[in-house]
């Protein structure tokens, strides 16, 4: 048996770096449970120097192992013990693109970029397609987009990506970050808003974007795709075939800042736009496909959004550490994860 550290990656944002140890412990178990087969042992946090990691126990890790654990959301550095040292592990994480895709853009109420990798990685783990992340590319809708952070990292990992969010500003704003990120970073793509009309009626805007990963596979015809949609998530039907998807991934509605907005009013509670849009969701789906929502257990009990998703066909997944999520935001909001896979 080897022992390993792993090192937290530092946050800016305080209340979450106090969170971090608890939920990278509870994301490196469903990753143990999803793709490493249950040989990760004693995983619980350690303080080395005065500095807080989380340690555990393995017999071997191969590299397919540490290409997985590259991509915990929170890890900044793995070491393997060797009595009073640490000798560093190379790792080898899937990010197609320089991190500023995630990093740069700052406005309020915008969701901690490594908590929505914590979304999207538990969520894949979750799904049949847990040990396609190496190697695959998958297809991610976010139905609650806002201003893409979710987009983003779904590019990051090189894979593709659809958003749907109701909110004009927001798609503005995302359609012209994303437009001139790729120009200034100089990544072959090509961009298009247009009007999506259904019966001669504007049912919303659409930004497409083809994104090549390298020039030559661009020339090549090989480019990921990103979708965004202007229009309410409960029209998602409208935009996307059923059973089209891999995964869905979505930060819901607060009830405190965000929501689902027709003009200036909050027109939906955010359990009520659950309940609205999560059949529409589960119907582009695949089989095996799941869905992961980050939530405000002061808006509505953990229960109560499970149950939404198990009236919607799916089956939510509720016990292990997938009950280990749950933090502090501020005063108004605790976050939780709720997961569930379509059969």
């Amino acid at each position: 048996m080897a022992d390993y550290a792993l090192l937290i990656l530092p946050s800016t944002n305080r209340v979450y770096a106090e969170a971090s140890v608890d939920l990278t412990l509870a994301e490196l178990q469903v990753f143990n449970q999803s793709v490493l087969d249950g040989r990760l042992d004693n995983a619980t946090r350690t303080e080395l120097g005065g500095v807080p990691y989380v340690t555990f126990t393995a017999d071997t890790l191969s590299d397919t192992d540490l290409a997985y654990l590259a991509n915990l959301s929170a890890l900044y550095a793995l070491f393997r013990i060797d009595g009073k040292l640490l000798e560093p592990i190379h790792l080898h994480r899937l990010d197609a693109f320089d991190d500023d895709l995630i990093t740069i853009q700052k406005y309020q109420g915008k969701t901690n970029e490594l908590f929505t990798k914590l979304l999207l990685n538990v969520t894949l783990m979750s799904s049949a397609r847990a040990r396609d992340m190496l190697d695959h590319r998958l297809h991610v809708l976010d139905p609650m987009c806002g201003r893409g952070t979710t987009l983003n990292q779904v590019i990051m990992y090189g894979w593709d990506a659809a958003g749907v969010d109701i909110d004009q500003k927001d798609f503005e704003a995302y359609a012209t970050f994303i437009q001139t990120w790729l120009k200034r970073k100089r990544v072959k793509h090509q961009a298009e808003v247009t009007r999506v009309r259904r019966d001669k009626q504007l049912v919303g805007r659409k930004l497409d974007v083809s994104i090549g990963l390298t020039k030559e596979s661009y020339k090549a015809g090989d480019a990921l795709t990103l979708t965004y949609v202007n229009a309410d998530t409960v029209k998602t039907r409208d935009f996307h075939r059923a059973g089209s998807v891999d995964l869905i991934v979505t930060d819901a509605p607060y009830g405190v800042q965000h929501g689902s907005r027709a003009g200036q009013g909050l027109q939906r509670s955010p359990l009520e736009l659950l309940r609205e849009a999560a059949p529409v969701w589960a119907d582009v789906l695949r089989p095996g496909g799941a869905i992961g929502i980050a939530w405000n257990t002061n808006v509505a009990s953990r229960a109560d959004a499970l149950d939404v998703l198990a009236q919607s066909g799916l089956d939510p997944i509720d016990e292990g550490p997938y009950r280990s999520f749950g933090h502090r935001v501020d005063q108004a909001i605790v976050r939780d994860i709720v997961i569930a896979r379509r059969p």
